[in-house]
């Protein structure tokens, strides 16, 4: 149920994809107390994308799930900034990330809702 989509104007290199795909899943699984088999995390292709006036190297994040706990966004910004910079290369004053919090019945899954 978490989702985390990654937007970014970075070009990823395509052997790096998949590694960096599976630090956010595992990331995001483990800052949530959530099983991995329900994280799903998408990278957008790069997008041209300006923050504070420029095109450096920036990235937006939106992580949604259910009973996403307040008290863990902190943790998850410093955590998901740091592999912002990490593995892209991107300063952490120029990535924002958007936390929301989901209600089960608004959220579907295998021809159900939570």
């Amino acid at each position: 149920m978490p989702y985390l989509k990654l937007q970014t104007n970075t070009d990823v290199n395509p052997a790096q994809t998949g590694a960096l795909l599976k630090k956010l899943s595992k990331t995001v699984a483990q800052h949530l107390g959530k099983p991995e088999s329900y994280v799903m995390v998408a990278l957008e292709p790069p997008a041209p994308m300006l923050f504070a006036g420029t095109d450096a190297p920036l990235a937006y994040l939106e992580l949604k799930s259910i009973g996403l706990p307040q008290n863990k966004t902190t943790a998850l910004s410093k955590t998901l900034c740091d592999l912002m910079h990490q593995e892209l290369g991107i300063s952490q004053e120029r990535v924002y990330i958007e936390f929301s919090n989901a209600t089960g019945p608004m959220w579907g899954w295998n021809g159900e809702t939570f």
